[in-house]
């Protein structure tokens, strides 16, 4: 997969408990969340999101096994992968239009506190 600055991918990470990866490429890292409960599809339902650490552009392309003992050890699995279109980028919020194999639409990421966001997928308009 070729990153092109606006690189938009979910990993579905069978760690010790089941989430999904979601990335945004950004300022040459991968800004990431994992997100408990997937990405929403119903504009009626919100997501947890709990920010991570930047991950490098090369993790973009992983799919496989992480080795038992290794931070988030488990299977990774590229669920969905595309570009988005950046409509906001604050510390509060992130608005993005994602254009995934998946997933279409525009998105908001609201920070509530801490590593604490909420994913919501707006409605179409």
């Amino acid at each position: 997969m070729m990153m092109e600055g606006n690189t938009y991918l979910v990993q579905e990470h069978h760690a010790r408990r089941l989430h999904w990866d979601f990335r945004l490429e950004r300022d040459g890292v991968l800004k990431s969340w994992a997100v408990p409960k997937g990405i929403p599809l119903d504009p009626s339902k919100n997501h947890l999101a709990v920010q991570t650490e930047d991950h490098p552009l090369e993790w973009g392309e992983f799919e496989g096994e992480i080795a038992e003992g290794q931070y988030g050890a488990g299977k990774v699995i590229l669920w969905d992968h595309g570009t988005y279109d950046t409509e906001e980028w604050t510390d509060h919020e992130v608005k993005v239009f994602l254009h995934g194999v998946r997933v279409q639409g525009r998105y908001v990421l609201i920070h509530t506190d801490g590593k604490n966001w909420l994913m919501h997928r707006m409605k179409r308009q």
